[in-house]
């Protein structure tokens, strides 16, 4: 019976260490992708600083949009490239329409590609910092404002800004 006991306490305390582990997971990646630049992740706000504008170079922008499972309607950047110079302000406008009888709320998660260029993109607005309601049969345009930072590598010269549209309606709906 003792024996029983311990193999009990030891399938506990590793039960205990598991969810301990996996609950400490999400911050420990994402001090793991701020150290490291992965997965692309951009900063939730810039301040916007004195610049100059690097009149010596030209960086591509490629804009793309997805959309989860199931959400209709569509999400469209205004333009599919931009060449920009590091320092000078842009705007891109996203549209979203919501042909469905029922209002949404949406929620956009940028990413960037390659992801070092990520800790280079500045962006003083966007609809992606919080969520966005829209009304049934309606259409919405949703600004981003933004600037490459001059301290972009060299070898750097095209990266895709990405966004994917998911609906949250009802998590919304139950945080209200």
């Amino acid at each position: 019976m003792a024996h029983g006991n311990k193999i009990a306490v030891r399938l506990g305390l590793l039960a205990v260490a598991m969810f301990g582990f996996g609950f400490a997971l999400v911050p420990l990646y994402d001090v793991f992708c701020d150290i490291t630049g992965l997965n692309g992740k951009t900063a939730t706000s810039a301040a916007v600083e004195s610049r100059l504008v690097d009149q010596q170079r030209l960086v591509t922008v490629e804009f793309v949009t997805y959309q989860s499972s199931g959400l209709q309607g569509d999400f469209t950047p205004s333009v599919r490239r931009l060449q920009v110079r590091p320092g000078e302000m842009h705007q891109v406008d996203f549209t979203v329409s919501n042909p469905g009888s029922d209002a949404r709320v949406l929620r956009a998660i940028p990413s960037v590609s390659p992801g070092l260029a990520a800790g280079y993109l500045r962006k003083t607005e966007c609809f992606c910092f919080q969520e966005q309601p829209i009304a049934a049969r309606a259409e919405a345009v949703m600004p981003m404002r933004f600037y490459v930072d001059q301290a972009l590598p060299a070898d750097i010269e095209v990266f895709t800004l990405s966004y994917t549209l998911y609906d949250i309606s009802e998590q919304a709906a139950a945080g209200s």
